[in-house]
């Protein structure tokens, strides 16, 4: 499919709203929580806000890629727009935690389409060689939302009241909404046949209890129930893989990993949540209570980070799409990754914060390096009618490592600073304010403390970057194409030039 210049860029304008509009909707909620939670007085419910809404993007994933091959990209992602706004308008309306959490869910079910149909979209519109610089493009939304998120959500539920954190999605919704009818094309390469319902309802069943066994295994009293949920994720994930194995039109097509672009890829990809996007959320933390910073002050780690982040992604995809080269970005950003968690895992705590804040910056500079453009590489390695598949696998996999390692990473933290911590000190009411207060002597030792929980986590991290490494080594060299993939390549294809 080739598109004229002009509405080639009316696409992208409109796939980047959509994508920041989704992006941003998590960053922003996040500031409002407790207050949304304290006004519908249900509190101690206030975390099923954010894991809902994981629970159904993470779920929707696979079975919305699969439904874009065969009904199309573009109803897919129109439909899933429409969902978006009235789901939005709904929780801003929500006058109890049950109302808001189930239209929270179908929020998060429709994000999953945007997110993926986004990308599936712009597969089928451009070329290998033109598709990341665009794939960047789209995907600095989410950067962007990180920084400018928890601001706006700010700004929002102190002035406008908490209802418009989700309003405000209605009014961007429709402008989206309306550029998208007229710019999205209609895309023909679909594959026919009956839809894997046996592959849907396994898969479903474990990203389920996979979720609610990580949610589960972070809450006091929660490790038996944990237990089973992963023991039923285990049961049903085998008989998942018997059903895709006998399966005519399976949901994930398994013989897409006999690529070696599409199994290295993967394993790249599942670098950037299990690598970085799992530690962020703790890096404030780490900083209040090592560094002894204010939460203001702390907050700037990660922004450095994010920052890195956003220059890499625009400026790797654009150097790709004009170059044609693609493997040396996964290579060197996974080598970044890995230097930079090992230097954090190092770095003693009296140091001034622009050390970790420059380390940090350089782990972004990294990941954004082969962040969206890894998508582009493995959808090269894809025939265009398994486009929706493979773009929602690769998402897929860095979701679930995003989320299960956050909550490893959270336990470790919390398990070990309790075993550290001095008997006077009670860890269920630590705060950054009350280490501040304390006397030197406590401030340094809750800061060793803190050094000596985080230092193995870095190193795992950056172990986890070094495999990304290896798999980096392992995709074929070459340039990607520069012409439109017939819609009947083999799954073997790699849409590459040697």
């Amino acid at each position: 499919m080739q598109l004229s210049p002009l509405r080639l860029r009316l696409l992208v304008a409109s796939l980047l709203t959509v994508s920041f509009l989704g992006a941003l909707d998590n960053t922003i909620v996040s500031t409002a929580l407790a207050t949304v939670a304290g006004q519908l007085g249900a509190l101690e419910h206030m975390g099923w806000i954010v894991v809902g809404y994981t629970l159904a993007s993470t779920v929707l994933l696979p079975v919305l890629g699969k439904l874009g091959d065969v009904v199309g990209p573009r109803a897919i992602f129109l439909v899933s727009l429409v969902v978006f706004i009235v789901a939005s308008i709904a929780c801003g309306f929500a006058t109890s935690m049950a109302w808001l959490i189930a239209a929270r869910v179908v929020q998060g079910m429709s994000s999953a389409g945007l997110q993926l149909m986004s990308q599936t979209i712009i597969a089928h519109a451009t070329t290998p060689r033109q598709r990341p610089k665009y794939l960047a493009i789209i995907g600095a939304a989410f950067p962007v939302a990180i920084l400018l998120g928890p601001v706006l959500g700010g700004l929002i539920t102190d002035y406008w009241g908490w209802p418009w954190v989700f309003w405000v999605n209605g009014p961007v919704g429709v402008v989206a909404l309306i550029l998208a009818i007229f710019a999205v094309p209609h895309v023909t390469d679909r594959r026919p046949g009956r839809f894997d319902v046996g592959g849907t309802v396994t898969l479903t069943v474990t990203l389920v209890a996979i979720v609610l066994g990580v949610t589960w295994a972070g809450e006091p009293g929660g490790r038996s129930s944990a237990a089973v949920a992963f023991v039923i994720a285990a049961v049903f994930f085998s008989a998942f893989i018997l059903f895709e194995l006998r399966a005519p039109h399976p949901l994930v097509p398994l013989t897409l990993f006999r690529s070696r672009t599409i199994a290295a890829g993967m394993v790249v990809s599942a670098v950037v949540g299990v690598g970085l996007f799992s530690i962020t959320s703790y890096l404030p933390t780490y900083f209040q209570m090592a560094y002894r910073t204010s939460a203001t002050v702390s907050g700037l780690v990660p922004i450095a980070t994010v920052f890195g982040m956003l220059v890499s992604n625009l400026l790797t995809g654009w150097l790709s799409s004009r170059t044609g080269h693609y493997r040396v970005f996964p290579i060197v950003g996974t080598a970044l990754g890995a230097v930079g968690l090992a230097t954090m895992a190092v770095l003693p705590v009296g140091l001034p914060l622009w050390a970790p804040m420059l380390v940090m910056a350089v782990v972004g500079l990294g990941t954004g390096a082969f962040m969206s453009l890894i998508v582009a590489v493995v959808q090269s390695g894809a025939p265009r009618s398994e486009t929706g598949a493979v773009t929602a696998t690769v998402n897929l996999v860095r979701q679930i490592g995003s989320t299960v390692m956050t909550a490893v990473i959270g336990g470790v933290v919390g398990v070990g600073v309790a075993a550290l911590l001095p008997s006077r000190l009670d860890p269920a009411t630590l705060t950054p304010a009350l280490v501040h207060a304390a006397d030197p002597a406590v401030q340094t030792s809750v800061a060793q403390i803190y050094r000596d929980v985080f230092a193995p986590v870095f190193l795992a991290l950056a172990a986890t970057y070094a495999v990304g490494f290896i798999a980096a080594l392992l995709l074929p060299a070459g340039t990607l194409s520069d012409e439109h993939a017939p819609a009947a390549a083999p799954a073997a294809s790699e849409s590459l030039t040697a």
